[in-house]
């Protein structure tokens, strides 16, 4: 793309407040930083100052955006071509073609006429196409994390061509109409337009013997497997973006992103409670609840004990800390949530058990406190 009016006017990487050379991870950490404490929904009258992290983080989060980015600012005022004269006042008029600003800044970041064009890329280069693919995880992959692959369908290079879309043995000719350059002029008076060659495509040549494979396309649909890194606590529904791992660029562009949906099955026992909390029922007895117990419960790896204090209530929950989902930020907890078990069937001396305990209990007593106090 063209550089922009705010490239020479905006340090992006201060309103990012991280260096010059400073990761892509860097970077994309510094944004939501940002993002996440100046969106309007949580900051209102925050608008502005989001509008310039998004521009600032569209720029350098793109390598070739950011690579023409840089080459702007170390070119300083003197590069500036929408200023005026002696550093750009108002009121700069000049009698110029679009097409000679194009030439000039193609001489700068490589693009413009077919000399400087930089090397495999066309005149309607553009990013291939996001890719979406489904991966089933078990419950303990989710939690746990892990590295796997995902079959997807794209456009690659032709295996039989190279990708140059003519037939072996032979190549591409120059385009008659633009002569190489990817684009046409269409004259307006004083100035002239530039738009991609209709007749080449934008790619400056024609294909006179097209490849049997790709039929002068230069790709071909084939499955392939991409190698993605799941991290853990991923949720069901959550999508995971791998960049660059889409589908194959047109005309020299970048590929496009892949974009990981995460299906996870359920577990038997653990349930999930937000991104790094696990929760588990743990049943106890009427004696276990009133005089209090220790208990053993599971965890991911190893099982823990649990002290259940006396008077404990039936849905009371408990905290085993550390004992959850084991992500990059620290692990979660374990929240157990007793439940205490009435029994069903009682033999004779268990009935009298219950029944001696009961002649001690009031339970109308009970409930008149209870509503009483509500």
């Amino acid at each position: 793309m063209a550089p922009q009016r705010e490239w020479f006017d905006t340090d992006y990487y201060k309103v990012l407040g991280v260096a010059e050379s400073a990761t892509d991870k860097d970077i994309s950490r510094a944004y939501r930083k940002l993002a996440k404490q100046y969106h309007p929904d949580a900051n209102p009258g925050s608008e502005d100052k989001f509008k310039e992290i998004s521009a600032a983080y569209d720029v350098l989060d793109d390598p070739a955006k950011r690579k023409e980015y840089d080459e702007v600012r170390r070119m300083g005022p003197a590069g500036n071509p929408f200023a005026g004269p002696g550093g750009g006042g108002p009121g700069f008029t000049t009698n110029f073609k679009v097409d000679d600003l194009g030439d000039l800044l193609g001489g700068i970041f490589g693009r413009g006429n077919g000399r400087t064009r930089r090397a495999g890329t066309t005149a309607s280069a553009r990013k291939g196409a996001d890719v979406e693919a489904a991966l089933h995880l078990s419950f303990n992959d989710a939690v746990n994390g892990v590295t796997t692959t995902v079959n997807i369908t794209t456009e690659v290079t032709c295996s039989t061509c190279g990708g140059m879309g003519s037939r072996p043995g032979t190549a591409p000719t120059v385009c008659s109409v633009c002569a190489g350059r990817g684009v046409v002029n269409d004259n307006q008076g004083m100035f002239s337009f530039s738009q991609p060659c209709a007749t080449c495509g934008g790619t400056g040549l024609q294909v006179k013997d097209p490849c049997p494979t790709c039929h002068g396309k230069g790709t071909e649909v084939k499955a392939r497997q991409v190698r993605v890194r799941i991290p853990a606590g991923v949720e069901d529904g959550q999508r995971i973006r791998v960049k660059g791992r889409g589908g194959l660029g047109v005309g020299g562009g970048p590929h496009g992103d892949l974009y990981v949906v995460i299906a996870t099955d359920p577990d038997s026992r653990f349930g999930r409670q937000g991104t790094k909390n696990l929760t588990l029922t743990a049943p106890i007895t009427f004696a276990e609840a009133t005089l209090g117990t220790t208990i053993t419960v599971p965890t991911l790896d190893r099982p823990v004990t649990l002290k259940v204090p006396a008077g404990t209530r039936s849905g009371q929950t408990l905290r085993v800390r550390g004992r959850g989902v084991p992500t990059t930020g620290g692990a979660g907890d374990l929240l157990v949530t007793v439940e205490v078990a009435v029994p069903t069937a009682l033999g004779e001396e268990e009935r009298k058990a219950i029944q001696a305990l009961s002649a001690f209990s009031d339970g109308e007593a009970l409930r008149d406190e209870r509503w009483r106090s509500a």
